[in-house]
Protein backbone atom coordinates (compact mmCIF):
# COMPACT_ATOMS: atom_id res chain seq x y z
CA UNK A 1 0.00 0.00 0.00
CA UNK A 2 1.13 3.21 -1.05
CA UNK A 3 2.60 6.07 1.83
CA UNK A 4 0.72 8.39 0.99
CA UNK A 5 -1.57 9.72 4.01
CA UNK A 6 -1.05 13.03 5.96
CA UNK A 7 -3.10 14.63 8.42
CA UNK A 8 -2.25 17.65 10.82
CA UNK A 9 -3.65 18.82 13.72
CA UNK A 10 -3.26 19.12 17.70
CA UNK A 11 -1.35 16.45 19.78
CA UNK A 12 -3.86 15.58 22.68
CA UNK A 13 -2.38 12.65 23.73
CA UNK A 14 0.77 10.71 23.92
CA UNK A 15 0.96 7.22 25.88
CA UNK A 16 3.49 5.18 27.11
CA UNK A 17 5.07 2.71 24.88
CA UNK A 18 3.22 -0.95 25.48
CA UNK A 19 5.43 -3.89 24.89
CA UNK A 20 3.20 -6.12 23.41
CA UNK A 21 5.13 -9.51 23.15
CA UNK A 22 8.97 -10.15 23.45
CA UNK A 23 9.43 -8.60 20.09
CA UNK A 24 6.86 -6.05 19.46
CA UNK A 25 6.03 -3.00 21.25
CA UNK A 26 3.57 -0.33 20.01
CA UNK A 27 3.65 3.43 21.38
CA UNK A 28 -0.34 5.30 20.43
CA UNK A 29 -1.20 9.06 20.15
CA UNK A 30 -4.36 10.75 19.61
CA UNK A 31 -4.25 13.98 16.96
CA UNK A 32 -7.38 15.82 17.10
CA UNK A 33 -7.77 16.84 13.20
CA UNK A 34 -10.02 20.43 12.68
CA UNK A 35 -13.20 19.21 10.68
CA UNK A 36 -15.25 22.25 10.63
CA UNK A 37 -18.19 22.56 13.35
CA UNK A 38 -16.88 19.29 14.80
CA UNK A 39 -13.12 18.44 15.58
CA UNK A 40 -12.16 15.00 15.47
CA UNK A 41 -9.91 13.17 17.17
CA UNK A 42 -8.26 10.28 15.85
CA UNK A 43 -5.89 7.54 16.94
CA UNK A 44 -2.20 6.56 15.64
CA UNK A 45 0.30 4.56 16.73
CA UNK A 46 3.56 4.27 16.30
CA UNK A 47 5.68 0.67 16.29
CA UNK A 48 9.22 -0.89 17.10
CA UNK A 49 12.03 1.27 16.64
CA UNK A 50 9.90 4.75 15.93
CA UNK A 51 7.96 4.41 19.54
CA UNK A 52 11.00 7.29 20.23
CA UNK A 53 9.45 9.59 17.34
CA UNK A 54 6.71 10.82 20.44
CA UNK A 55 10.06 11.87 22.59
CA UNK A 56 10.40 15.04 20.38
CA UNK A 57 6.48 16.04 21.12
CA UNK A 58 4.49 17.71 23.59
CA UNK A 59 0.57 17.54 23.99
CA UNK A 60 -1.01 20.36 22.55
CA UNK A 61 2.04 21.19 19.77
CA UNK A 62 0.70 20.99 15.69
CA UNK A 63 2.14 18.58 13.39
CA UNK A 64 1.59 16.72 10.47
CA UNK A 65 1.50 12.81 10.43
CA UNK A 66 2.85 10.79 7.65
CA UNK A 67 0.73 7.06 8.10
CA UNK A 68 -0.32 4.01 6.18
CA UNK A 69 -3.62 2.47 6.46
CA UNK A 70 -3.84 -0.98 7.81
CA UNK A 71 -6.38 -3.29 8.06
CA UNK A 72 -6.91 -7.16 8.62
CA UNK A 73 -9.65 -9.43 8.54
CA UNK A 74 -9.73 -12.35 11.13
CA UNK A 75 -12.26 -14.52 12.45
CA UNK A 76 -13.16 -15.35 16.50
CA UNK A 77 -12.02 -19.29 16.90
CA UNK A 78 -14.82 -19.23 19.77
CA UNK A 79 -17.71 -17.92 17.71
CA UNK A 80 -16.57 -17.99 14.29
CA UNK A 81 -18.02 -13.77 14.14
CA UNK A 82 -15.75 -12.18 11.52
CA UNK A 83 -14.20 -8.67 11.99
CA UNK A 84 -11.91 -6.35 10.95
CA UNK A 85 -8.98 -4.69 12.42
CA UNK A 86 -8.11 -0.64 11.17
CA UNK A 87 -4.43 0.79 12.53
CA UNK A 88 -3.38 3.91 11.45
CA UNK A 89 0.41 3.24 11.46
CA UNK A 90 2.56 6.79 11.89
CA UNK A 91 6.07 6.16 10.07
CA UNK A 92 6.85 9.99 10.41
CA UNK A 93 6.05 13.08 12.43
CA UNK A 94 6.67 16.58 11.43
CA UNK A 95 6.02 19.99 13.63
CA UNK A 96 4.41 22.21 12.03
CA UNK A 97 6.54 25.04 12.97
CA UNK A 98 8.91 23.73 10.70
CA UNK A 99 11.51 21.18 13.03
CA UNK A 100 11.52 17.64 11.68
CA UNK A 101 11.64 15.24 14.40
CA UNK A 102 10.46 12.44 12.31
CA UNK A 103 13.76 11.21 10.36
CA UNK A 104 13.63 9.21 7.41
CA UNK A 105 10.75 6.75 6.26
CA UNK A 106 10.48 4.07 8.53
CA UNK A 107 10.58 -0.14 7.52
CA UNK A 108 7.46 -1.42 6.26
CA UNK A 109 6.19 -3.72 9.90
CA UNK A 110 3.73 -6.55 9.71
CA UNK A 111 0.23 -5.81 11.20
CA UNK A 112 -0.53 -6.33 14.67
CA UNK A 113 -3.06 -6.64 17.32
CA UNK A 114 -3.80 -3.47 19.13
CA UNK A 115 -4.65 -6.21 21.98
CA UNK A 116 -8.09 -5.92 22.65
CA UNK A 117 -9.09 -9.23 21.25
CA UNK A 118 -5.53 -11.23 22.41
CA UNK A 119 -6.29 -14.78 22.33
CA UNK A 120 -8.46 -14.10 19.13
CA UNK A 121 -5.78 -13.09 16.75
CA UNK A 122 -5.20 -15.33 14.04
CA UNK A 123 -1.35 -14.09 13.90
Amino acid sequence: MAKGYQAEGTLRAILDTEQVSDSFRKREFALQIEDGKFPQTVKFQVVQDKVELLDAYEVGQAVRVHFDLRGREYTRKRDGVTDWWVNLDCWRLEALDGADAGGPEAAQVDDVSDGEFDDEIPF
